[in-house]
């Protein structure tokens, strides 16, 4: 004779109940578009006379035959490049400097701090002012050491790099948080037994440190790979992907395609290699960082 069955049948009800909800938004709001997204990418784009039809293939090879596509591709692969990395790298040197005892210690946190708080629209207009030509920032600095800077942001040859020197900005304060509390949770006894060893500050960095920061790393990095795909706020203040589709990013070009040049059919196939794309590298970090993180 089962004893508690009805109990252990009303606890499973119960708990689907409250599960039911979040289940419902994430089918609606993520399962189901993204379904959605990659079915219609092999359609073509509907309208009242011309009903969209069946095309199989028809998009992607459109895609791979788009230049704008691949000059939009080889600029995000250069901008998540230097942005992931030099993000990363900036993050974990203020994390340092602002885990030791220093003056005004808190201060300097809350400075490192702010530009990530800082609304994505007010950021751009920020670097807008820096980067306009003749009565920006930039060309008033330089002016005063007579040198004629550029148009920084209408020069094929500096804009995507000024774009980048924004999202590095932005990011890295927002990285340092995650590796301050991981300094933090490292045990003092490490860093003493370095000291009574001899070893250097760089040495302990290298062997030690770093290591133990890996899973901080990880998820940081899966964090400002995701953040160099999905960019669009800045580029529409600052250059709306000129000139001549330099500055222009995955994301941004998704948008164009589907909002601007109303075919959402080719936009969705964009989406889903977009997703794909990120995927792919999301598991070839965890296969490859997973075997150098020390958990513990």
């Amino acid at each position: 004779m089962r004893i508690g069955g009805p109990v252990a049948i009303r606890n499973q009800v119960y708990g689907w109940l409250l599960l039911t909800p979040a289940a419902f938004l994430l089918v609606a709001f993520t399962h189901y578009p993204a379904v959605a997204t990659l079915a219609q990418s092999f359609f073509t784009q509907g309208t009242a006379l011309h009903p969209s039809k069946f095309i199989e293939f028809e998009n992607y090879r459109f895609m791979f035959d788009d230049p704008v596509f691949w000059k939009v591709f080889r600029n995000n692969a250069i901008y998540s490049s230097i942005t992931v990395p030099t993000s990363i790298a900036f993050a974990i040197l203020m994390a340092i400097w602002v885990n030791e005892k220093l003056p005004l210690r808190g201060l300097v946190r809350m400075a490192y701090f702010t530009p990530t708080i800082l609304p994505m629209i007010a950021v751009a207009n920020i670097w807008l002012f820096f980067y306009t030509p003749e009565i920006g920032l930039l060309d008033q600095i330089l002016g005063r050491f007579g040198f004629q800077s550029p148009n920084w942001l209408g020069n094929t040859d500096t804009v995507l790099g000024c774009v980048i020197v924004l999202a590095i900005w932005k990011d890295a304060g927002f990285f340092m948080i995650f590796y301050l509390a991981a300094l933090q949770s490292l045990p003092v006894e490490l860093e003493e037994a370095a000291r009574l060893e001899g070893a250097s500050r760089w040495y302990y960095f290298r062997r030690v440190t770093f290591p133990l920061l890996m899973p901080t790393t990880l998820f940081v990095m899966i964090n400002s790979l995701i953040n160099s795909f999905k960019l669009i706020d800045h580029l529409f203040i600052l250059t709306k992907g000129g000139p001549d589709n330099a500055s222009s990013l995955l994301l941004y070009y998704i948008y164009e395609v589907a909002f601007s040049f109303l075919d959402q059919a080719y936009a969705s196939t964009l989406t889903v290699v977009l997703l794909a794309l990120l995927a792919l590298l999301a598991v070839g970090q965890f296969t490859i960082l997973d075997k150098r993180i020390h958990y513990r």
